[in-house]
């Protein structure tokens, strides 16, 4: 688990990738053919030939907060870059990336002891929190290098928790790319497999779209998390899937508006689960999508699926997953394309 914890603990929201790309290139550069960046971005490995082609995505971007005005007692207003529930930015402790370098601050709100009872029982909006960095005045804060458009994110550890489960920030999705990492390491098969770190996912899956138009592959297998009901206040009719529960397979997201997976690759998914023994979960989600959204769509089509790690807590800053469905994502994915290629 050494390199997600690397991979956790980096810092790249939508657009500001890099460290997390740098990561990821000098790992697939040991195993790969051929490693480069496309103008958005996207880090894009190659490794093996054959008539037929295979893409396996994993989008780099974590959501997180960007400097929006610096007020003239020096806080912090900011936006937001991705999806939020306002609920958990309050209190975090945070890290402004500048030009000179990071600086460290903590977001806070008006306290409940000077709010009257009728504000105490709402939620706290994220345009009515700010970041406090210490600082006196504004021209405190612009002498630590902050400047509007300087991205934000979440400063926090990864940690092993017990019963082999894992917490940290970005596991949506540093798990996926972790994972595609592992399964190229694996992976020696008659065919072109294409492993793509994308950009930007969190906020309109861009990167998946160029990058699939760039490569147009027969087979696309996207490597995402997803939530979990196996914890307090969900019921079981919103969500079955659970921790160490084994891979999630997504037959529809997005209530079919996202991906409807292709019936060839539903069944190569799971007769490869079932075949090598591999537990599974089958999922028909009904809010968020992922990358396979628009890379289903390139061109004429490409039949796409998508390989989950069941996550709680996902789109927080202290998500769990379980380090048996981790492996047991890599191990099918794996089996999967190896089976596809053996078919030509």
């Amino acid at each position: 688990m050494k390199l997600l914890k690397k991979l956790s603990e980096a810092h790249g929201v939508p657009g500001h990738e890099d460290k997390v790309r740098k990561l990821l290139r000098e790992e697939l550069e040991r195993t790969c053919d051929e490693v480069f960046v496309d103008k958005l971005g996207n880090l894009i490995a190659r490794k093996g030939e054959g008539k037929r082609k295979v893409m396996l995505d994993a989008h780099m971007d974590e959501i997180g907060l960007m400097v929006k005005h610096i007020d003239k007692k020096g806080f912090i207003r900011f936006t937001t870059l991705g999806g939020f529930f306002d609920q958990t930015l309050l209190n975090q402790r945070v890290v402004v990336h500048t030009r000179k370098g990071e600086v460290l601050g903590v977001i806070g709100s008006k306290p409940p002891h000077l709010m009257k009872e009728e504000e105490r029982k709402k939620v706290v909006k994220a345009e009515n929190m700010f970041i406090d960095v210490g600082a006196g005045d504004a021209e405190e804060v612009k002498k630590l290098g902050v400047r509007v458009g300087d991205y934000i994110t979440f400063d926090r550890s990864f940690a092993e928790l017990a019963g082999e489960l894992v917490t940290g920030k970005a596991f949506d999705n540093r798990i996926g790319c972790y994972a595609m990492v592992e399964i190229m390491r694996r992976l020696s098969v008659d065919a072109e497999v294409y492993a793509v770190a994308t950009v930007q996912e969190e906020v309109g899956l861009k990167g998946a779209r160029t990058a699939a138009y760039k490569i147009y592959p027969d087979l696309a297998i996207v490597l995402d998390v997803t939530t979990t009901g196996d914890y307090p206040g969900v019921r079981e009719e919103e969500s079955a899937t659970k921790l160490n529960g084994g891979p999630a397979i997504t037959l529809v997201d997005a209530k079919g508006r996202g991906l409807i997976t292709h019936p060839e690759v539903k069944e190569l998914l799971i007769s490869t689960a079932e075949e090598e023994k591999i537990p599974y979960q089958l999922e028909v989600g009904e809010g968020g999508t992922t990358d396979a959204t628009t890379i289903h769509l390139t061109k004429e089509g490409v039949p796409a699926g998508v390989v989950s790690v069941p996550t709680r807590y996902i789109h927080s800053p202290v998500e769990v997953a379980s380090v048996k469905d981790i492996e047991r994502v890599v191990e099918l994915v794996a089996k999967a394309v190896e089976r596809w290629a053996e078919k030509g």
